[in-house]
């Protein structure tokens, strides 16, 4: 028997059927029809196995599938009138299992799966074309650049001089010492040696880590982290405006075009287009890779994607981008514990490389969205931290003061996070002579804005009436909030709360375009022409479905259940990746017998 390999045991829920997957009852924990293979037969022997499969079948491979229930109605699209109408109760489980689509591999390697394929997609276009992108941007300038963090204090690397290895996933060149300094200068401030003569391996869990925890300005860091995407933005900016006073240089006019208020202005006659990943060094510190592509502007149609002018090349876009990273820095706003502001500057590793569309250059179109999709499924895992969002009652779990690397990088957003204006106490915060101890309750104390007495960290009372204050106001209103807020709210991400995988509007597809032309595929798959059913938002057809769902839990009934699922989905991958290869070793078989004839 052939079963999938994907990890069964929940890691982290509070309720059975909540997580990967369920769980047996506590009360019988060693009971035959309890266990995972117990389960997976009593399933099997159930009345109705394979419909059960064929219901699961969109949800097979998701760990922690979306149930749904709700109501199904048939209607007629011409009338209006209500053909038929049926509850998930039918249904076995009396749910509709929809995978749960996030793009974390370590949360669900499926989901990700097809995340990462699509994000493949949705770059590769931006540089070749197709999708809805049209195929002349091949012949647009391009390159491939990487903005990496300052430094904020010595760490273990992993530096190798010269690779001879063939294989760099598989690499086995001796690494040079991690930091070898024959001066000795001697140890640093707080008595930690500032040398280190281990050549580490290339899974030393030591690499990234201070030298000095002291030394290292965690401060510097988390803030750096919440304020990249700003620095990115800014380096763009930079960027676009050397290429327009370039361009005014040349002789190369500005494009007159129609803003949206209908009034005409002048513009630059180039933009740069991008498709940038995010990815976390083991230090917890961001980076960015990205694609930078060099349009033109057409003055009839703003919108369109037009080559740039003639004077403008790939040349003059990496000089821009060079120059725009060694000269872009700006201040962070004032904190009450630095007055001014931190500096905003890219590190000295700033690596920029023309593409090559022909797939003979040292950097190809496959080869960088490939690069930059598996990065757009990944989180923080590098660290070796991993949770979910913190709080109040979680973070004496993750942070302290005088604790390991991440945990001081954490504690660093909660303590550079705080509102002194929040109407309640920082109770939540970290307390190094209280050890951090967590829990939902703590000595009582008096709310010094309603006079409760409570035990919570958080006065019930301020809380419940400021929630309703907030959702009785006017969203057009704006509130005056520190920009360092956001600390707390991403310390779980150790202080970046931007998306992994962003792009520029006009760079290519979106994610929405690629998961719509999936699901019209697959209807057109499993319907023929006669069995005219399709979803509410074909307003063609002649017969609707609109469904009533509401959620109703996460994860697989029981682990049997996620055992039956994830097999079948591994072995219709298999068949169908194997179909894949025999038609790929067909076509190639062709071409072959066809060489000679060509010739």
């Amino acid at each position: 028997m052939h079963t999938s390999t994907l990890d069964l045991v929940p890691r982290e829920h509070s309720a059975r059927g909540m997580g990967s997957n369920a769980e047996p009852p506590f009360w019988a924990p060693h009971a035959p029809s309890y266990s995972t293979a117990g389960q997976a037969l009593a399933r099997a022997v159930r009345p109705g196995y394979f419909d059960w499969l064929d219901h699961v079948r969109a949800a097979g491979e998701c760990t922690r599938p979306i149930r749904l229930s709700g109501t199904l109605d048939t209607i007629e699209a011409a009338t209006g009138r209500l053909l038929d109408s049926r509850h998930t109760d039918q249904l076995p489980d009396a749910a509709i299992y929809k995978a749960c689509g996030n793009r974390r591999a370590t949360v669900c390697p499926a989901c990700a799966r097809t995340y990462q394929r699509d994000a493949y997609q949705l770059l590769r276009a931006g540089l070749v074309g197709g999708k809805g992108v049209p195929e002349t941007v091949s012949r647009h300038p391009a390159a491939f650049v990487t903005f990496t963090a300052p430094s904020f204090g010595t760490v273990h690397t992993r530096h190798i001089r010269r690779h001879t290895c063939t294989d760099r996933k598989r690499c086995n060149c001796r690494p040079d010492p991690c930091h070898a300094r024959r001066d000795n200068p001697g140890p640093c401030p707080h008595a930690t040696p500032t040398v280190c003569w281990t050549r580490h391996h290339a899974d030393d869990p030591a690499l990234g880590q201070p030298l000095c925890l002291d030394c290292y300005d965690h401060d510097h860091h988390v803030v750096f982290n919440s304020f990249a995407a700003e620095l990115w933005h800014r380096t763009k900016q930079h960027a676009e405006r050397t290429l327009a006073k370039l361009c005014r240089t040349r002789g190369i006019p500005h494009v007159t075009v129609t803003s949206a208020n209908g009034k005409p202005r002048k513009v630059a006659p180039v933009r740069l287009s991008h498709g940038k990943a995010a990815e976390m060094q083991r230090r917890g510190a961001i980076h960015f890779h990205a694609l930078v592509r060099l349009d033109g502007i057409d003055p009839d149609d703003a919108t369109a994607v037009v080559p740039p002018p003639a004077g403008i090349g790939l040349t003059d876009l990496i000089d821009a981008l060079t120059d725009a990273a060694g000269h872009t820095t700006f201040t962070t706003p004032a904190h009450r514990e630095r007055p001014d502001g931190w500096p905003m500057t890219w590190g000295e590793q700033v690596d920029i490389r023309p593409i090559s569309l022909a797939g003979s250059g040292e950097v190809t179109d496959g080869m960088v969205a490939g690069y930059l999709a598996k990065y757009a499924t990944k989180s923080t895992e590098a660290t070796g931290h991993n949770s979910t969002r913190i709080t109040d009652d979680n973070i004496g779990l993750y942070a302290h003061p005088q604790g390991t690397h991440i945990e001081r990088l954490v504690e660093a957003c909660w303590r550079l996070g705080h509102d002194p204006a929040a109407p309640r106490p920082d109770r939540g915060g970290l307390r190094a002579h209280r050890g951090f101890t967590g829990g939902p309750f703590i000595d009582p104390w008096h709310c010094p804005d309603c006079g409760t007495r409570t035990r919570y960290r958080a006065c019930p009372v301020c809380v419940a009436e400021r929630q309703a204050h907030l959702d009785t106001k006017p969203a057009s209103t704006t509130m005056a909030v520190s920009s360092y807020t956001k600390l707390r709210r991403w310390a779980h991400m150790l202080g970046y709360g931007g998306h992994f995988l962003t792009k520029a509007r006009r760079y290519s597809v979106t994610f929405k375009l690629l998961r719509d032309t999936r699901i019209t595929f697959r209807r057109a798959e499993e319907h023929d022409d006669n069995d005219a059913i399709r979803a509410v938002d074909h307003l063609d057809d002649t017969t609707l479905i609109v469904g009533t769902l509401s959620f109703a839990g996460v994860g697989w009934h029981t682990s049997g259940d996620a055992l039956l699922a994830n097999t079948a989905a591994a072995m219709a991958r298999a068949r169908h990746e194997a179909g894949r290869e025999e038609l790929a070793h067909g076509i190639g078989s062709a071409m072959q017998a066809n060489e000679p004839a060509a010739a």
